[in-house]
């Protein structure tokens, strides 16, 4: 090997990516040690008021909802036909399992005791508590996005018996995985509704688990547009020509499918409002805020998703899509944070401390270093040369 090759491979190991992304995880190792060797206190603001941090509403109600790619897009290609969409799902599919594989291993530092969290399922099941039901679903819709992510996996280790088995399964696998995405992404939002005095009026609303599983789905479809224009320049190279054909097909579809599912969205939270009669609200500093979350991340990328669609305008459609998981995000935080505890005084709300941040981004980090080690090896963006043309 030449001095040049040499110095060349060491240059690619710094990369700006590299760099940052390893000094994301040494800290998160560092506040991974505080959090387990000092307890909850050590790293976070968590008190009696405030249980549930930015752990909880954003390493799992986000992480959760921002993963719903995986059951959207294997459901248009496999129980509604749309084939077109086939080069999409092994990529949403890999990210909504990352997405749960993390959002587990996120719960591991908000419980304490990771080798306990199999005790509600295995041990001692509360059959009454929404947090059962939730737990039960994300682990059985875990399992199940492994088996859908391993034919993946099964090409580039070469078992190709095992692989056929899996893909045969299939369109089970598909169904399976709606109704328990329908069930867990409805609940966590049920969770919310055994507290009607803590979280303000303008959020609260019996319909929180149909607004939940609604905007579950513009998250889903908004990320798989989000997601793949993130990885389209770094990834190019390891896309094949069908994902490349399909790609704004994709986008397009997706972008006409979220404007009518986030102008619904927006519909049903209006009637919401309305139910309860919470229209005063609407003039207090809570209400403008609400109204920006309305107005800015679901009206307009609403809007922008129909013109987009229309004038088949990509650009407009990718930034409709960012502009949707950013508000996915502003309104897990609203409903778990910003609005929850609304009456305590500003001295007694929280707001979470350097060491809970800096573990939320280890976490996202992990995603993103593991989702390029798999995609630069597996067959994600493209077609295994021996199962060309297989659906």
């Amino acid at each position: 090997m030449s001095v040049d090759t040499t110095m060349a491979e060491r240059k690619s190991l710094f990369t700006p990516f590299n760099i940052i992304a390893g000094i994301v995880l040494v800290a998160g190792l560092v506040v991974t040690v505080m959090r387990f060797t000092g307890g909850l206190g050590a790293v976070t603001n968590l008190d009696q008021n405030n249980p549930w941090g930015i752990w909880i509403g954003f390493d799992l109600m986000c992480g959760v909802a921002l993963a719903a790619g995986g059951y959207t897009t294997s459901a248009a290609c496999y129980v509604f036909g749309l084939k077109k969409y086939h080069a999409g799902v092994r990529p949403a599919i890999l990210t909504a399992f990352l997405g749960y594989a993390l959002v587990v291993f996120a719960l591991g530092y908000d419980v304490g005791r990771p080798w306990r969290l199999p005790y509600p399922i295995f041990v001692q099941q509360g059959t009454t508590s929404l947090l059962f039901e939730v737990g039960l679903c994300v682990m059985l819709y875990l399992t199940v996005l492994f088996i859908e992510f391993s034919p993946a996996a099964l090409e580039w280790l070469g078992f190709k018996k095992i692989r056929n088995i899996v893909v045969r399964m299939t369109l089970a696998l598909t169904i399976f995985g709606v109704v328990l995405s329908t069930l867990h992404q409805s609940s966590l939002g049920a969770l919310f509704t055994i507290a009607p005095s803590k979280l303000h009026p303008l959020w609260y609303s019996p319909y929180l688990p149909v607004f939940f599983f609604v905007s579950s789905i513009c998250a889903g479809l908004s990320m798989v547009i989000f997601e793949g224009t993130l990885s389209h320049k770094p990834m190019h190279h390891l896309m094949d020509a069908e994902y490349l054909d399909n790609h704004d097909g994709l986008i397009l579809g997706f972008g006409k499918a979220c404007s009518l599912v986030l102008f619904g969205y927006f519909a049903i939270k209006v009637i919401g409002l309305a139910y309860d009669n919470n229209w005063h609200y609407l003039a207090t500093g809570y209400g403008a805020w609400f109204l920006v979350e309305m107005l800015g991340f679901v009206a307009l990328p609403s809007f922008l998703y129909a013109v987009g669609a229309r004038d088949r305008n990509i650009p407009v459609i990718k930034w409709a899509a960012g502009l949707t998981v950013l508000g996915i995000i502003v309104n897990r935080f609203n409903i778990s944070m910003v609005a929850f505890n609304y009456h305590l005084p500003s001295a007694q709300r929280y707001f979470p401390s350097w060491g809970e941040i800096t573990i939320s981004l280890f976490v996202v980090t992990i995603g993103v270093v593991v989702f390029r080690f798999i995609t630069t090896r597996m067959p994600i963006f493209y077609e295994h040369p021996d199962y060309k043309g297989e659906h």
